[in-house]
């Protein structure tokens, strides 16, 4: 833990940091890695002179940073962009044309509002937009439930990989298979997993995979993963001259933003040394899956010790389940506190320099569904592997001194 901490300038601070799902430290070597570009590297690629070459250089190792982090075949299949929401938008800007009137995407109540709102805006196109419901009891994305929607006509389904209010591990891979199966694509939100597990693209065979490197240990930035015939395919979103060849600079207005592209070396070379540190010497992927088996053994010690705590409490209620069996959940769980309001729980705990948050976290349409969205919505603790039991017992001894003060 001495090791992992020491990466994490922000850390320094007197903060808790329990609101990660939001946006988590920034790795000292993803600093260094833009300052480097911009002290040393810092002209537009494209040039015949070693700077600009130099800067080129930097843009595709970024890439070829981001394939070993998601598995992906080749750097072209990475596409750099603001931010999730931002690539979503892209995304759907450039499938569009595919699509017909009568053509059907399915998205799911339980997502991020990333990965609903640029699909449902589609209708104005003719596109049928349908919502696959969450099992209420078990809080599941049933397959009988997608298979009921799906048709012949179906040609995208956009899933979570986690909720960022259930916390729950759905299983992409089945998902996918499912899918693909009926002949349709998949669009996988993966903001709420990538921080917390390995991330293999090709084993579980999704088309589309995009998540955001500043809840991932990098600066505000995104990647999105497609396959490469598929990017192909898709309508450029940059200058009329940017051809289907153009893959993945067509989907990169403006360009990808060198410096935080280039700042993806240094959150892989972070995971990397982190995995040399459990003793794996092999590839750099090698050392990475062997970083987050680590990670998520520290992530389960403090999931498993706030559900524990949650449960000792009869005026506390887990949303979603309750329990972190085979590891199933992420350090990400929500609750609510029965008679107070979430907000005031949550600017309560300011006072003890304890930063967790409340309400929908853009997922509104969920907290929705599930009834929740009165007072100020839900309280969210969301953990990462640099935080500690130390500072997990110190935001729920703040929580009982809030709880007792206010049922004195």
């Amino acid at each position: 833990m001495g090791f992992v901490r020491s990466q994490f300038p922000g850390l320094e601070a007197d903060w808790v940091f329990f609101d990660n799902a939001g946006g988590s430290q920034t790795v000292r070597g993803a600093v260094d890695r833009i300052t480097e570009f911009l002290f040393t590297r810092n002209v537009q690629i494209g040039g015949s002179y070693a700077v600009s070459q130099a800067a080129a250089e930097a843009l595709m190792m970024g890439r070829h940073a981001a394939q070993t982090l998601v598995n992906a075949a080749r750097p072209e299949e990475i596409v750099f962009g603001h931010s999730t929401t931002a690539l979503m938008q892209i995304l759907a800007n450039a499938i569009r044309g595919q699509f017909g009137p009568g053509d059907e995407v399915i998205v799911t109540v339980a997502d991020h509002e990333s990965n609903i709102g640029p699909w449902d805006r589609l209708r104005e196109f003719g596109i049928e937009v349908k919502f696959w419901p969450i099992d209420r009891d078990s809080y599941r994305m049933n397959l009988d439930d997608l298979d009921a929607l799906m048709t012949e006509r179906t040609r995208l389904v956009c899933v979570h990989h986690v909720s960022n209010i259930l916390g729950r591990v759905n299983p992409i891979a089945d998902i996918a298979r499912f899918v693909h199966d009926r002949g349709a694509l998949i669009c996988v939100d993966a903001v709420a997993y990538a921080p917390h597990r390995a991330i293999d693209v090709q084993a579980w065979d999704v088309d589309f995979y995009v998540f955001s490197l500043y809840k991932t240990y990098g600066p505000h930035t995104a990647m999105m993963y497609g396959k490469y015939d598929l990017l192909a395919e898709l309508d450029g979103q940059y200058h009329y001259f940017y051809g289907k060849e153009k893959v993945p600079g067509k989907l990169e207005p403006g360009n990808a933003n060198y410096e935080l592209a280039y700042s993806t070396v240094g959150v892989v070379d972070y995971l990397c040394e982190l995995g040399r540190r459990q003793g794996e010497t092999g590839s750099r992927r090698a050392q990475l899956e062997a970083a987050f088996a680590a990670i998520t053994r520290q992530e389960d010690i403090l999931t498993g010790r706030l559900l524990d705590w949650l449960a000792g409490r009869e005026d506390c209620r887990v949303i979603g389940v309750a329990a972190n069996d085979n590891s199933e959940r992420v350090p990400t769980v929500a609750f609510k506190i029965e008679g107070r309001d979430s907000g005031a729980v949550a600017r309560a705990m300011d006072d003890y320099g304890i930063a967790i948050r409340f309400g929908d976290f853009h997922s509104r349409r969920l907290i929705e569904d599930l009834g929740e969205d009165g007072g100020n919505g839900v309280v969210r603790v969301s953990m990462v592997h640099y935080n500690t039991v130390a500072e997990l017992d110190r935001m729920t001894d703040a929580l009982e001194r809030i709880l007792a003060r206010a049922a004195a």
